[in-house]
C-alpha cells in the first residue's frame, strides 16, 4: 500500500479522542483535585510578591508526578492574571534545568535568562560576570518582581556544583529596584541537605514535600480526564482502575498513568479498535517504561553511562555481580574512551541511582571485617537491555 493511501484510510477513520492535549504533560487544568492544601500554602508564601514584597525563597519536593510543577503553575498562572489586571510589575520565568543545551552551563543559564527579558547574548565567548551584569541592567530597569521557577533544581548543582545557586541567590545584593525570588523544585527529597552548608545558608527558604498519590486518588484524577479526552464509551470497564494501579506501584506517579492511558489510546488506534481494552494498558506499560528508561540514561552524565555499560558487559557472564567486578571494568572502559576514573565511593552512589532508577536491583551485602559491598543484578527485560546497549555504545563512542 503507498503512504498516501494509508494517511488517506486514516483520516477516514474515526479518532478515539475528542481531546488528545487533556492527556499531555503540558496541560494545566483548572481544577486540581488533591492538591488543595498543598496550592494553598504555595499561595500563601508567595502573595507578597503581589505587592511587589520579596516572598520567602521556597523549595518543593516530591516524588516524580506528585503534582508539584502542576500545583506550581496554576498559582502562578493565578498570580499573573491578577498581576495584569492590577498593572503590577509583575514577571515569572519557568526553567527546566534537565533541558541540554539550556541551563547546562552557568553561562547558558544566565543567557537564558537573558532571553526572556527580550535580549540576546551570544550562545558562548563572552566572560560569565559580564552575561551577569547585563542581566542585572535588564532586571533593575525599573521595579520589578521576579518569580524565578528552577524545575529539577537538583540537576542544576549535579551539572555545575553548589556555587551557581550561592550565586543566584546573590542577585538581590547586586539590585537597586527589583527583588528575585527562587521557587525550586526537586524530585530528590534530601536535595538541600547535601548542599554545602554556606548555600544553604544563604537560600534559606521555606519547603514542602508533596505526598504520592494512592491508587484511589490516581484513578479520580484519569475519569476526570478521561472524560474530557476521550470519546463516549471508548473506555473499557476496568481499564481505569488498572492503569492507577500500575502509577500507585510507581510511587503515586499520576504524570506517568496519564501518559500510560494516552499511550494505550493510541495503541487501540493503530489496531483499529474502537475499544480501548486492558490489553492495550499492558502493552503501553511496556511501552512507556521502556521509553522512560531510555530517556532518563540519555539524560545522564558520561560517567553514569560508562558505569551502566560496564554492568551490561558484565551481565551475559553472570546473574549477579559485585562493586569491586563493575568497578575493575568501569576504570578499563575509561581508559579506552580517555575518561577521568572516578572513585570507588562515587561508583557505589551512581550504583544507588541506578536502583533508583529501577534499572539494577543492588544489595548490601556485608563481608564482616572486610566491610560491604553491593550485589547488583539488571531489572529489565532483554529488549530494553539491547536499546541500551546500542544507546550507550553510540554515546560513549564505542560503536
Amino acid at each position: 500500500m503507498k503512504i498516501i493511501s494509508f494517511f488517506e484510510n486514516f483520516l477516514k477513520r474515526d479518532s478515539l479522542f475528542k481531546e488528545k492535549n487533556i492527556l499531555s504533560s503540558s496541560y494545566t487544568p483548572e481544577d486540581i483535585i488533591f492538591r488543595e492544601e498543598q496550592i494553598q500554602e504555595i499561595a500563601n508564601i508567595l502573595a507578597p510578591a503581589l505587592r511587589l514584597e520579596k516572598p520567602s525563597n521556597v523549595f518543593i519536593y516530591g516524588k516524580t508526578g506528585t503534582g508539584k510543577t502542576l500545583s506550581v503553575r496554576h498559582v502562578l498562572k493565578s498570580m499573573l492574571l491578577l498581576a495584569e489586571k492590577n498593572n503590577l510589575e509583575l514577571k515569572t520565568i519557568y526553567l527546566n534545568c534537565k533541558l541540554k543545551r539550556v541551563v547546562d552551563t552557568e553561562y547558558r543559564l544566565v543567557a537564558q535568562l537573558i532571553k526572556e527579558f527580550g535580549e540576546e547574548v551570544p550562545p558562548t565567548g563572552l566572560p560569565t560576570d559580564e552575561v551577569y551584569s547585563t542581566f542585572y541592567e535588564l532586571l533593575d530597569k525599573k521595579k520589578i518582581l521576579l518569580l524565578l521557577v528552577l524545575d529539577e533544581i537538583d540537576q542544576l548543582t549535579k551539572k555545575m556544583g553548589d556555587d551557581i545557586l550561592y550565586n543566584l541567590t546573590r542577585i538581590n545584593a547586586e539590585l537597586h529596584n527589583s527583588q528575585v525570588c527562587l521557587v525550586g523544585i526537586s524530585n530528590n527529597l534530601v536535595f538541600a541537605e547535601n548542599l554545602d552548608p554556606r548555600v544553604k545558608s544563604s537560600l534559606s527558604g521555606e519547603e514542602l514535600i508533596f505526598p504520592p498519590y494512592n491508587a484511589l486518588q490516581i484513578q479520580d484524577i484519569l475519569r476526570k480526564r478521561a472524560e474530557i479526552a476521550f470519546k463516549p464509551g471508548v473506555l473499557l470497564p476496568g481499564v481505569v482502575e488498572k492503569c492507577a494501579a500500575y502509577a500507585a506501584r510507581e510511587h503515586g506517579d499520576a504524570r506517568r498513568a496519564i501518559d500510560l492511558l494516552r499511550v494505550a489510546g493510541e495503541l487501540a488506534e493503530r489496531g483499529g479498535k474502537l475499544k480501548i481494552e486492558i490489553a492495550h494498558l499492558d502493552e503501553a506499560e511496556k511501552k512507556v517504561e521502556s521509553d522512560k528508561i531510555i530517556c532518563a540514561v540519555t539524560d545522564q552524565p558520561k560517567q553514569f553511562q560508562t558505569v551502566l555499560y560496564a554492568i551490561l558487559l558484565l551481565s551475559p557472564q553472570k546473574k549477579n555481580f559485585f562493586t569491586g567486578e563493575i568497578y575493575d571494568l568501569y576504570q578499563e572502559l575509561c581508559k579506552k574512551i580517555k575518561l577521568n576514573v572516578l572513585t570507588q565511593r562515587r561508583i557505589s552512589d551512581i550504583l544507588a541511582e541506578l536502583d533508583m532508577l529501577g534499572i539494577i536491583n543492588a544489595k548490601i551485602i556485608s563481608k564482616g571485617r572486610y566491610g560491604r559491598t553491593r550485589e547488583v543484578c539488571l531489572s529489565l527485560e532483554e529488549n530494553i537491555l539491547l536499546k541500551l546497549k546500542e544507546l550507550l555504545e553510540k554515546s560513549l563512542n564505542l560503536s
